[in-house]
């Protein structure tokens, strides 16, 4: 057996430990933060992703804080139905359900089922040098350790990706994000309903229910610039006049939302890598191949990513050798959700009128079945 390293306590970094534990590796997890605060928005994890947790025996532990996600309404500005997408199709046939949940509920439930002492808390990483045995692992304290095998998992602005590319930095998608998760049970709201509004103007919002009643939504606005200070100084009163218009239950989600409830950010990904293993050490989760969210499948990816890495270790005869079987399992999967995902988000955000009103009449005239055929692809089993 063999022992790793694993940098991040994020979704990706957590999974991995557990499939690592099952099958009898040693394993430690350094996270940068002092305190894994019950901080964060919602994640949907679709049917894949937990197969994903069945197979590393998280599913019942998930499933249980969070709430199906049956139906996906794609909505314009007036609330007319443009696609309405029934997944159940491919979630009766895997077996499991696309499932909403808040993150940090995913997160502590995923940190709970370690071992104590397997997630050391306050540990930034700052290095990696090679030594005749394995890898020797520095972090900001001054303080060193040992390991087999690294694995990043440490997120969209990986220090480890960083040092072994450091020409590969974050890439703007041109828009901005508020999300929010609210009590939303006085809306009454259909069971296992989830809507995203393609609006004018470049506008965009959408909800997902993430159980006992909240529901999680997100607001678009594109800018030109990142980071832009007025988008910075935004509190719910302006995004109640930039999204004043749009169908309900939007107008109602905003008015059940508190300023400090707010979480801003600017949506970026990475352009995806060629490579995901480097000898001994491993990229996984968002350090690898973080995506836009327009697929709903970043969470679902890393989780992905942790089973894989299982299988791979299962039979591949070395560590190393997993880790290349992985890159190459899972490299063109990433890939390819990346790019659509990217693509996705530039048709959603669309500003001419022109444009927009020719996008909701094509996606109108889009046949369920041609829909369902290009969703088909997320759902089949990793090869």
């Amino acid at each position: 057996m063999a022992d790793f390293l694993i940098v991040g306590a994020g979704i990706g970094g957590l999974t991995a430990a557990h499939a690592l534990l099952g099958l009898g590796h040693s394993v430690r997890v350094y996270e940068a933060a002092p305190e894994l605060r019950e901080v964060g928005a919602g994640v949907v994890l679709g049917a894949n992703a937990m197969r994903a947790l069945h197979q590393l025996g998280l599913h019942d532990a998930v499933q249980a804080h969070g709430t199906p996600v049956l139906h996906l309404n794609l909505l314009d500005q007036q609330g007319r139905i443009l696609q309405a997408a029934d997944t159940s199709v491919f979630t009766q046939k895997l077996g499991f359900d696309n499932l909403g949940i808040h993150r940090a509920a995913l997160q502590q439930v995923l940190l709970r089922g370690l071992p104590a002492g397997t997630v050391v808390l306050g540990k930034p990483f700052e290095r990696f040098a090679e030594t005749p045995t394995g890898l020797a692992v520095h972090f900001a304290d001054g303080t060193t350790a040992s390991t087999d095998f690294l694995i990043g998992a440490d997120g969209l602005r990986s220090r480890v990706r960083r040092q072994l590319l450091p020409q590969a930095q974050p890439r703007y998608a041109g828009y901005t994000c508020w999300r929010a998760i609210v009590d939303a049970a006085r809306l009454q709201l259909p069971v296992g309903e989830s809507g995203e509004t393609w609006g004018e103007r470049g506008r965009r919002f959408g909800y997902v229910p993430v159980g006992g009643g909240r529901v999680y939504w997100f607001a678009c606005l594109n800018s030109p610039t990142p980071q832009n200070p007025a988008f910075r100084a935004y509190r719910v009163a302006d995004l109640q006049r930039e999204f004043a218009g749009f169908h309900a239950p939007v107008p109602d989600l905003l008015r059940l939302t508190r300023n400090d409830q707010l979480l801003w950010n600017d949506i970026l990904d990475l352009k995806p890598l060629r490579h995901l293993a480097y000898g001994r050490v491993l990229l996984l989760g968002d350090a690898g191949h973080a995506t836009t969210p327009n697929m709903g499948q970043g969470a679902g990816m890393a989780i992905e990513d942790a089973a894989e890495l299982s299988t791979c270790l299962a039979t591949a005869p070395d560590p190393a050798a997993a880790f290349r079987e992985f890159e190459r399992r899972r490299l063109p999967r990433t890939t390819r959700i990346v790019e659509t995902s990217w693509r996705l988000g530039q048709v959603g955000q669309l500003e001419n009128p022109v444009l927009t009103g020719l996008r909701n009449t094509l996606m109108r005239l889009l046949p369920a079945a041609v829909s369902r055929s290009q969703m088909a692809w997320l759902y089949e089993p990793p090869t």
